[in-house]
């Protein structure tokens, strides 16, 4: 009887401390909390500012919408820092799959979660605001599609490179400073980009105003500029820069000499 009860102490123990829920969806909740921390306080200070002086192109209003995007962005990465998941950026995960630090099920599920909340804080803003529609990513005056292309690319591969996919790396890296640099990154990268063609860097950013205002005009750049850049970044980080893990030599096969042959 004794060991009979002891085994069951330890099973009971041993399912005490599984998680209760599976790795995946724990993963996807955390890219659905973090993303939508940052796209309602992202999207909301442009509604904010529309609100007050219907007018969102002043050098103040861009320097308002840098710091909300700065601060959000590293608010949102700094709450799931512990979890997994915390890319909050579809072009991030798609960094990270090229890395092949995720599995394309798991970016998959991330894209799933990244998408759906986006447009469920942009419908909450609307909701919240009376109406107001969202106005979305534009180009600026005399700015071809070709210009905010290159734009969305350089920036996204500053954001992406050595900040976001060194610290999905789990090494030392960046460490506790990770999210302030991406949200600061982030913001110098509106600050540069913003009156050029708004600097998105994040395909679920331009995606959630877009859908739920339903302008889709140069839609495009913002996907595959910032897909194109955090890949480049990925791949060079990964594969070029980043310390490689050494292989174990390989064991010494060859049969012993005799000692009168040294």
């Amino acid at each position: 009887m004794l060991p009979g009860r002891h085994t069951s102490r330890r099973a009971n123990a041993a399912a005490a401390m599984e998680p209760l829920v599976p790795v995946a969806t724990r993963a996807a909740l955390s890219e659905f909390v973090a993303t939508a921390v940052f796209v309602f306080a992202a999207e909301g200070s442009v509604y904010g500012l529309w609100k007050m002086y219907m007018d969102t192109g002043t050098l103040g209003g861009l320097l308002v919408v840098a710091v909300a995007h700065a601060l959000s962005l590293a608010a949102a990465v700094a709450v799931v820092r512990n979890a997994l998941g915390g890319h909050v950026n579809p072009a991030v995960t798609f960094g990270v799959l090229v890395g092949r630090r995720i599995s394309f099920a798991r970016a998959a599920l991330y894209w799933a979660a990244q998408l759906l909340v986006a447009v469920l804080a942009v419908l909450l803003l609307r909701l919240a605001s009376g109406g107001m529609r969202p106005m979305g990513f534009t180009l600026g005056h005399g700015i071809h599609e070709r210009h905010a292309l290159l734009l969305e690319v350089v920036m996204t591969f500053g954001l992406v490179y050595g900040t976001a996919v060194d610290r999905s790396r789990g090494r030392g890296g960046v460490g506790d400073i990770a999210p302030l640099a991406i949200g600061f990154v982030a913001g110098a990268n509106i600050l540069a980009g913003g009156p050029f063609d708004g600097a998105a860097m994040n395909p679920a950013r331009a995606f959630g105003p877009a859908l739920v205002g339903w302008n889709w005009r140069h839609h495009w750049v913002y996907w595959l500029g910032p897909l194109i850049g955090a890949g480049l970044a990925s791949a060079l980080y990964e594969f070029v820069m980043a310390e490689q893990p050494e292989t174990p030599a390989a064991a010494d096969t060859r049969l012993p000499v005799a000692a009168e042959d040294y």
